[in-house]
Parts: C-alpha cells; sequence; structure tokens
C-alpha cells in the first residue's frame, strides 16, 4: 500500500487505474462521461498521461461509484479494488440453514474442502455419526421437510467421508454422549434401545475409520466452543440457528482454526480412547 507520494506519481497511479478498470469493464469516455455527469473532454484531460491532473472528491467518488471500485484503490492508497462493502460481503456471508447440519449447502461445501482437512463442532451429536431412527425422531415434529431427505444427505456427507477425499476432526463435548446414554436433557424422551443403538454405531464407526476420523471429547466445564465446521484453509462457518456464518477472510479462518486446535489439545478423552470410553458408557 502506498500512501505518501509525489503529486506526479499518485496522478500516473491514477490515470493507469482508471483506464484498467475501463478496459476490463469496456467502458468508453463517452459513457463514463455520461455516468458522471461531466463532458468527455473531462474524462481525456483525467487519462491524458502528459497533464498530472487530479480530479476533486464529487469526482473520484463519482468515477469509483461508476465503475464498482473503490476511491482510495484509484488514489493509489489501497491495492484491494473492492469497495468497503463488498470487501466485508466477500469476507463472510450468511446463507440459510436447514435443520440438519448436513444439507446440501454443507455438501457443497465439503466438496470445496476436497484434499483438505475439516474440522467439526456439533451443535449436538454429529449428523455424519448419527443413525436412521435418530434422525426419525429429530425430523418428527418437522413436517415441511421428510426426515427422508435428511437421511439421504446424512448418507451422501458418510460416503464423502469414506471415500477419502479428506480428513475429518471433530471436537465434542462429552456431556453430549453422556446425555445420550443416560436419556437426559437434549435426549429425554429416546428410546434407550436407539440411545444405545446410536451410542454402538459411533464408537464402531470411529474406531473402523481412525484415523481418518477423529474425534476428540472435551469437558465443557474448562473450554467451550459454539458450533462450527472449518472447511481447509479457505473457509469456517459457524452455524447460529436459522443462518450460517460463512467466512472466507484467511485471518478468521485461521483464527477458529486455531480455537478448535485448542479444543483438541485439550480433550479429557482422545480420539484413539474414544470408541473405549462410549463402550464404557454402554456397559453402565
Amino acid at each position: 500500500m502506498v500512501i505518501n507520494m509525489d503529486k506526479r506519481d499518485r496522478s500516473d497511479i491514477f490515470k493507469k487505474r482508471l483506464l484498467e478498470v475501463m478496459e476490463q469493464g469496456k467502458v468508453s469516455r463517452s459513457e463514463l462521461a455520461r455516468s458522471t455527469g461531466v463532458d468527455r473532454s473531462t474524462i481525456g484531460q483525467l487519462l491524458n498521461i502528459a497533464m498530472p491532473r487530479l480530479p476533486n472528491g464529487q469526482l473520484v467518488a463519482d468515477l469509483a461509484f461508476a465503475l464498482g471500485v473503490s476511491a482510495d484503490w484509484l488514489l493509489g492508497l489501497t491495492n484491494r479494488p473492492e469497495r468497503p462493502g463488498d470487501i466485508i460481503a466477500a469476507a463472510m456471508a450468511l446463507s440459510p440453514a436447514e435443520r440438519s447440519s448436513a444439507d446440501e449447502q454443507l455438501l457443497n461445501w465439503h466438496k470445496e474442502a476436497a484434499g483438505y482437512k475439516v474440522r467439526h463442532v456439533p451443535a449436538t451429536l454429529p449428523d455424519i455419526l448419527k443413525t436412521e431412527r435418530v434422525l426419525d425422531w429429530e425430523y418428527s415434529s418437522f413436517l415441511d421437510r421428510p426426515v427422508v431427505s435428511a437421511i439421504d444427505a446424512m448418507r451422501s456427507q458418510l460416503d464423502w467421508l469414506q471415500s477419502g477425499v479428506s480428513d475429518y476432526e471433530i471436537s465434542l463435548p462429552i456431556h453430549e454422549l453422556q446425555a445420550c446414554a443416560e436419556g437426559t436433557a437434549y435426549y429425554e424422551g429416546l428410546e434407550p434401545k436407539i440411545r444405545f443403538e446410536q451410542l454402538q454405531y459411533i464408537a464402531d464407526t470411529c474406531r473402523q475409520m481412525f484415523p481418518r476420523l477423529r474425534l476428540f471429547l472435551f469437558d465443557a466445564h474448562k473450554v467451550f466452543s459454539a458450533p462450527v465446521t472449518i472447511f481447509g484453509p479457505e473457509l469456517a462457518v459457524v452455524y447460529v440457528g436459522q443462518c450460517y456464518l460463512a467466512f472466507r477472510e484467511a485471518e478468521r479462518v485461521r483464527s477458529l482454526t486455531e480455537h478448535f486446535d485448542w479444543l483438541v489439545r485439550e480433550a479429557k478423552v482422545d480420539a484413539r480412547h474414544v470408541p473405549d470410553y462410549i463402550y464404557s458408557l454402554l456397559k453402565q
């Protein structure tokens, strides 16, 4: 980024960038003059290399608006041509969220992260590890979306995992498994047979797919996390109920990745020992 410079140097940058964005957008001098409310000769003077001229602030703003770039970029104050609002929109986006984290949008994000590690903190048990009978119980009150679509989405996500395209790490509060075993909190009212079948399935799957699939259990009394999925180095998604907050700005993704790694370091039960821990719950 260049801020302090001679007027001629800034004028040169302005002319070069103005011409560059006009050529990219195939905008003629006449069209730009009409868009900004000035004479065509004024645009010609701004583009004249022999004349070290800079427009006034109003015209700079009008030019930037007409061409869809930032005024700071035209003046050489930044190397990002996007307008501030566009930069924010690109770095963070809102996407509608389905009832399940195994919806079509998340499947697309998984495919986008092919070859990278996916890190996930679920809101309850991971959808990718839920049995069909648990999904049926969860979706029983959602009449607008048949459970079969959720099951199909879950199967697609599991197929993706089993393909070995990406490693998958899950960090889960240990109380989630305990509540499932005891039939308390979220799992109150769910039949014991279904709960035990669910725990058995998680234990067996984690054992069979280790180390490609790694489940870590942390103590929520000591560490905490909102539901989040980090798709490699370029995308992190936070689940906030009716929508997803999708972050693509590198620093935000890096921060959430470090947060997840902290959960792993603080895990009460390491991924290698999770199957045995679940089997001990079943025996109790």
